[in-house]
């Protein structure tokens, strides 16, 4: 049987492209579908990345049937900072065979070919301020949200077509402790003696209190591998969407003379929600979402950044010690750290003072465009 790639041109067929996962993972309890009416805004112009890309989405098809996706990505902002002709694939499903993975990967290539891209790198979903890489590595458990699931086989289709990890990326996982570890103590105290305090943030100007983490992220990530800048778009693209979840005793902003110097975001993991609900809203999926919500047991480390020249000064500290009284006070249990740069060394040994232990790996990948 044949496989034939189509190029979505209509909201019918983005409709088929955004719901695919949901036969795919039919029977798979550990998979949690975003919201479709939110993911096929997220896929329009309403979406400020694409005022800075260009993206082309792809669905594979057999005998008629959808058996796989792809989405082909010109991203002019990461061009414009980094320089390296790398383009990307997200977004990817697919059933296991390699002939439909294969196409849908040629699909997206020879659209990065069009624009003389040299390199194609992912999964990027869409980019690297959002979901990145194929879960490599910690398949026993669910993944938190915005954090990419899939099963193991899209690593080896992805090696079988010739591509090779480009970097891994961490996720970390510690329960919420009773008592902070005496260090965290210390170093914070350490950190109120220099003058730096933090603050939880007041969710009704979230978007003014999420401009302080586009600038303490466009700082601290700037020489990270990956790093795109934030646009103010964005931010407020962001705070519409993390605005129903977001509690404010886990966002938090460190100051020194009231300018911001770090910023910890933390949220619950509404993928606990979404796995009730399977990406519909129906009167029914609503009750489901108020009841489930309240009985979220984890919360993930989503945004995070402390401005270069304040770093080892005890702000990481300050804000974890500020952020685990919040966790403490939902009742919350667990707490992921994710993602990390497999080479960001100091974050990994903030994580290690709580006792986070790694239970999760994804891996990005890239391959030459012939």
């Amino acid at each position: 049987m044949s496989v034939k790639v189509l190029e979505v041109k209509d909201k019918r067929k983005l409709k088929e492209f955004v719901t695919f996962p949901l036969f795919l993972y039919k029977n798979d309890p550990f998979y949690a579908s975003p919201l479709i009416k939110d993911m096929m805004e997220h896929l329009s112009e309403k979406n400020p990345f694409f005022r800075r890309a260009k993206a082309k989405f792809f669905i594979a098809y057999k005998e008629g049937k959808p058996v796989g996706r792809i989405a082909s990505i010109v991203n002019y902002a990461h061009l414009d900072y980094h320089k390296d002709n790398v383009g990307f694939f997200g977004l990817f499903e697919c059933i296991n065979e390699k002939d439909v993975a294969f196409s849908l990967f040629d699909a997206a290539s020879e659209f990065l070919a069009k624009h003389n891209l040299k390199t194609m790198r992912g999964p990027m979903n869409l980019s690297t301020n959002e979901e990145c890489g194929f879960l490599y590595e910690g398949f026993d458990t669910p993944s938190m949200i915005m954090i990419p699931y899939n099963p193991p086989y899209y690593n080896e289709l992805a090696n079988a077509y010739g591509m090779e990890k480009v970097k891994d990326l961490y996720c970390f996982l510690t329960d919420i402790p009773v008592e902070l570890p005496t260090k965290i103590d210390r170093i914070a105290h350490f950190a109120e003696k220099q003058g730096i305090k933090a603050r939880t943030v007041s969710l009704e100007n979230l978007k003014e209190e999420l401009y302080a983490f586009m600038e303490i992220y466009n700082d601290a990530w700037s020489e990270n591998w990956g790093f795109i800048p934030i646009t103010k778009e964005e931010v407020d693209y962001m705070a519409e969407k993390l605005k129903f979840i977001a509690l404010s005793e886990l966002v938090i902003v460190a100051e020194k003379d009231s300018l911001p110097v770090g910023f910890f975001g933390a949220i619950p993991d509404f993928n606990e929600v979404l796995r009730k609900i399977r990406g519909r809203l129906t009167p029914l999926s609503i009750l489901k979402i108020l009841y489930y919500r309240r009985k979220i047991s984890s919360i993930r480390l989503l945004l995070f950044g402390v401005k270069r020249s304040f770093r080892h000064k005890g702000v990481e500290s300050i804000m974890l010690k500020e952020a685990f009284r919040g966790a403490k006070k939902y009742g919350f249990k667990r707490c992921e750290f994710s993602w990390i740069l497999e080479d960001n060394y100091d974050t990994i040994n903030l994580t290690r003072i709580v006792n986070a232990k790694k239970y999760k790996t994804l891996r990005v990948y890239e391959r030459l465009i012939n």
